[in-house]
């Protein structure tokens, strides 16, 4: 065994067999997002999407099945709640979400609307904690979603106070696609943005992600002065509008962000 392994080696077949095992670990990855995209689908759909032969798609989901991350029902695949753990797990390591869960759910109890927390992880924005209020409407967001920083009130507040070669290095990483006819696809025009935010404080999103959905937000910035992530309250346009739009909620959400950014300073 060790004289076949070495014959491979010498012939650079070493290097070809670790980079199909890389290969191979990103093709299950993608496999696993596509089934979170679709939340089902059966063999013969996946296999319309991906660029390998039926037999290899199968035996992919079948080791996948066998470690517990996809549940097969007849002959359609899902993700598994063992999703949930992972998860869980890595949500807890996050200082902010322990600190910040409470006065979300709090803010979403005392506005009534859907109340939120994003912390930014390889430019991207990622929901940790969402909180439905008694009139929160549904959106299509869910924790652990990852969305464009650029494209929410979020995102932009947690834009405005990452470094300028920071906000570059995203943008060229992933682009600034247009979510609807509101979103800012311009690079001045975002950065125009983004210094608004700085200083006022806050950020609005006027259906720049969501057709008919409004969201006020601002930055959760720690002692040292590097964004945490952001607070924002989500609602339909016919409620967020006038003076609630643009002061009662971002003067509420303003001194939420303080007691969590205390909190975070002195736990």
């Amino acid at each position: 065994m060790d004289q076949f392994y070495y014959g491979m080696a010498e012939k650079g077949g070493m290097a070809e067999k670790r980079s199909n095992e890389i290969q191979s670990v990103q093709t299950a990855f993608e496999l696993l997002e596509e089934l979170q995209q679709c939340n089902e689908a059966t063999l013969t759909d996946l296999t319309e999407s991906f660029s390998l032969s039926k037999s290899s798609i199968h035996n992919y989901l079948s080791t996948l099945e066998q470690a517990g991350y996809v549940i097969k029902e007849d002959n359609t695949y899902r993700l598994s709640l063992r999703h949930l753990a992972l998860g869980g797990k890595a949500r807890h390591r996050e200082q902010i979400y322990e600190i910040a869960k409470e006065e979300v759910t709090n803010l979403a109890d005392e506005t009534g609307e859907l109340a939120n927390l994003l912390v930014e992880e390889n430019g991207r924005g990622i929901y940790i904690h969402r909180a439905h209020g008694t009139d929160a409407v549904k959106t299509d967001s869910y924790i652990g979603q990852r969305v464009n920083l650029h494209s929410t009130g979020l995102g932009n507040a947690i834009l405005a106070y990452l470094p300028e070669e920071r906000v570059d290095e995203i943008i060229d990483q992933h682009g600034l696609p247009g979510m609807t006819e509101n979103t800012i696809t311009d690079r001045d025009e975002l950065f125009e943005r983004l210094a608004q935010v700085r200083e006022e404080g806050v950020a609005f999103d006027d259906e720049a992600r969501v057709k008919g959905l409004r969201c006020v937000a601002v930055p959760i910035v720690n002692n040292d002065n590097v964004v945490e992530g952001a607070i924002s309250v989500s609602g339909p346009t016919s409620r967020l509008q006038g003076e609630r739009f643009r002061s009662e909620l971002p003067a509420k959400l303003k001194s939420v962000a303080n007691v969590i950014e205390l909190n975070i300073t002195y736990t």
